[in-house]
């Protein structure tokens, strides 16, 4: 045999495991939700999407990743096994519990794509189980179900507002890891038109004479989510609340109404088109599920509000009770 056709023993095994990376990376791609993918656009979100810069500022930290075929279908429904996913990607947790019957729910098989994010999820107190050991890990979340398991494992619950005053209280940021120690964090702020903050402008509630909204300023640091407690009435209940700010509070299931109040307390209910209907009944897209957990990140500490190019928060302020 000549020279030509021998090949040095390192160069074989450079092939080897060339081919060998190669062919794992094209199994793992072959799976949804968890593909790993880089990008932060996508050519089926448009540039005008309402929800285009949460997914933007998620995908480029690696929290919400698209599918094998490039494209991020951010109006399709999201099931409970997607969405435990995107929380084992966005939120760091101590884990509170354990799997009721062993080591896996009797619906998720072994080796399922999302068999460890439904675990992790579940025993960081996000998640829920079913009777009969079940997680039904392809049933899609409503808005207000999503809500329900954002504030449940956040920990987070309606606080009555129960004096009179106008001083701004604090609520503590969160003692968590950084999301970003699993994660590369973008560090630009994101551009996008002015029009499309329009209808995310602050809505006020009907039970209180409001002062004007001042201007936010370009936030430089993460901070604290700050809320201002209530003038009057006090001691207003959770569906209260809730009635004073939405036009469908009462289509809120009953078992949502505290965290759905939570969660508007916080800032984290992003509505479209409408910032004043909630939908809490319509089916959970995937442009919305990364609107709430964006808004959940931004509540603990972990990443840094939306901005406009002019430097305008693109949600609402928390709302003015």
């Amino acid at each position: 045999m000549t020279n030509r056709w021998r090949m040095p023993l390192m160069g074989v095994a450079f092939v080897a495991l060339t081919f060998s990376v190669g062919a794992s990376g094209f199994l793992a791609n072959s799976q949804p939700v968890v593909a790993q993918q880089t990008q932060s656009t996508f050519p089926d979100v448009p540039p005008d999407y309402w929800a285009r810069p949460f997914i933007q500022s998620l995908a480029e930290k690696g929290i919400v990743t698209g599918y094998p075929d490039g494209t991020f279908r951010p109006r399709q429904a999201v099931d409970r096994d997607e969405f435990s996913a995107m929380i084992r990607q966005a939120f760091n947790r101590a884990r509170i519990r354990n799997i009721p019957s062993g080591s896996a729910f009797s619906d998720v098989p072994q080796g399922y794509w999302a068999e460890t994010p439904i675990q992790e999820a579940y025993e960081t107190g996000f998640m829920n189980e079913f009777p009969g050991n079940e997680f039904r890990p392809k049933q899609p979340l409503t808005k207000a179900q999503a809500l329900v398991v954002l504030m449940r494992g956040l920990n987070m619950n309606y606080n009555r507002p129960v004096a009179s005053t106008n001083q701004a209280v604090t609520t503590p940021a969160a003692s968590q890891t950084p999301v970003n120690q699993r994660r590369r964090m973008a560090r630009n702020r994101l551009a996008f038109p002015l029009a499309g903050t329009l209808m995310m402008q602050p809505l006020l509630p009907l039970i209180a004479k409001q002062q004007p909204a001042s201007a936010s300023a370009p936030a430089k640091t993460v901070r604290p989510t700050t809320t201002t407690t209530a003038t009057a009435p006090s001691n207003i209940s959770a569906l209260e609340f809730l009635r004073s700010y939405y036009q469908d509070a009462d289509r809120i299931p009953e078992n949502a109404i505290n965290e759905v109040a939570a969660a508007t307390q916080a800032n984290i209910v992003v509505n479209y088109p409408n910032p004043r209907v909630l939908n809490p009944n319509e089916l959970l897209s995937r442009g919305s599920a990364t609107a709430l957990i964006h808004q959940a990140l931004v509540n603990q500490g972990q990443i840094e509000p939306l901005q406009d190019q002019n430097g305008v928060r693109y949600i609402p302020n928390s709302p003015r009770r």
